[in-house]
């Protein structure tokens, strides 16, 4: 993270369902190519590690061993090899004798907290419930590849060396839900949200499921990076796309094409969100009488970059001038139709009866 920006990316890895195997040597690979793109923090796919489409298998002693036994690997390997990475994981865990759809929130070879989701999708083509519970109410502690780490779902992740930045983590369903998680988070000071998915893919939702992303980012003022699953996942009864959105405050930084499964990174700005959140009166934390989420506390990278590097992000050399011919001629009948309602507005207030009105290189 450099001068407030923040590298961050959605990517989506071949997937095979229940080949635990398999997807682990997948996602090493996308953690290999974060890491060629200055990648600070990736986010992977819901269940990535298992593959969303298990379906009953998820009940399997098997699967839930294996997948564990992978997660440790992963430990292991990011911590050799990509120690500064944070990444954030899509898995199936079991506690307390009940199975939860998780994220698994890494940096190196430490584990900084697991996310279970909120809302489980029971409808249509979607049967979660046949599987896993919702998230618990409150946050706990879970052992997992030997360490201790925090479990819950109002988990905050904040960067101790640099202020602006604090993530959560929501999983699919829970944005496309009336109450997302993610606007207790980001009032409670997350800057970025980021949404572990596997939803499948009908017409028109793709639309929609932009719209969401984009809009989400504005209501809350933050970044948002969303990761889908695609090639690999889909069964006779649903089709996933890869379909990776990362949004910052209303505009969209980046996006994959539907059906080719890879990575995308964008550039956030974080000071920029929270010097927009300074300024919104609107925008307040939670009340005395909210609960306050646990926050990890985590150092961002051990030094600052030093060389500047071309920014990921979309940058117009006219950015009050739209390019497009249509689009600027109709900001122009915009901007002329304001001038005009206000100058009528104050015509009709001054009672005058007779208007002069003088052109010039200024602002008129």
């Amino acid at each position: 993270m450099k001068d407030g920006y923040l590298r961050a990316a959605a990517g989506t890895p071949e997937i095979r369902p229940a080949d635990c195997a398999f997807n682990l040597e997948n996602i090493k690979a996308m953690l290999d190519k974060a890491q060629e793109d200055d990648v600070a923090l990736l986010a992977l796919p819901e269940l990535c590690l298992t593959g969303y489409t298990c379906g009953d298998l998820f009940a399997q002693e098997a699967l839930l061993d294996a997948t564990r036994d992978s997660l440790g690997q992963l430990l292991a390997y990011a911590g050799a090899r990509h120690p500064a990475l944070i990444a954030v994981v899509g898995l199936p865990l079991r506690d307390r004798g009940k199975l939860y759809n998780c994220a698994a929130v890494l940096r190196g070879g430490r584990l900084l907290g697991v996310v279970p989701k909120t809302h489980l999708p029971n409808y249509s083509e979607f049967y979660e419930q046949r599987w896993f519970v919702p998230a618990p109410p409150e946050t706990r502690t879970v052992a997992l590849c030997g360490q201790e780490i925090p479990f819950g779902a109002g988990l905050l992740f904040a960067a101790e060396d640099k202020a602006e930045l604090t993530f959560g983590v929501e999983i699919c369903e829970d944005l496309w839900a009336p109450s997302p998680p993610s606007i207790g988070m980001t009032r409670a000071g997350a800057t970025l949200i980021v949404n572990l998915s596997a939803g499948d893919e009908v017409i028109g939702k793709a639309d929609y499921r932009r719209a969401l992303v984009v809009g989400q980012s504005a209501r809350l003022l933050c970044g948002y990076v969303y990761a889908s699953a695609g090639r690999g996942e889909s069964t006779t009864d649903m089709v996933f796309s890869g379909h990776n959105l990362i949004a910052e405050n209303g505009h969209l930084l980046a996006e994959t094409p539907l059906f080719e499964n890879g990575l995308i990174a964008a550039d956030l700005d974080v000071s920029l969100l929270s010097a927009e959140r300074q300024k919104n009166t609107t925008f307040r934390p939670p009340d005395g009488n909210a609960p306050t989420p646990e926050s990890i506390r985590f150092a961002l990278s051990p030094q600052e970059p030093q060389t500047y590097k071309p920014l990921r992000r979309p940058l117009s050399s006219t950015p009050f001038v739209p390019t497009d011919e249509a689009d600027r001629a109709e900001r122009c009948r915009s901007i002329l139709t304001m001038q005009a309602q206000g100058l009528a507005a104050r015509a009709r207030h001054t009672g005058t009866k007779r208007l002069l009105v003088g052109v010039s290189g200024g602002l008129d």
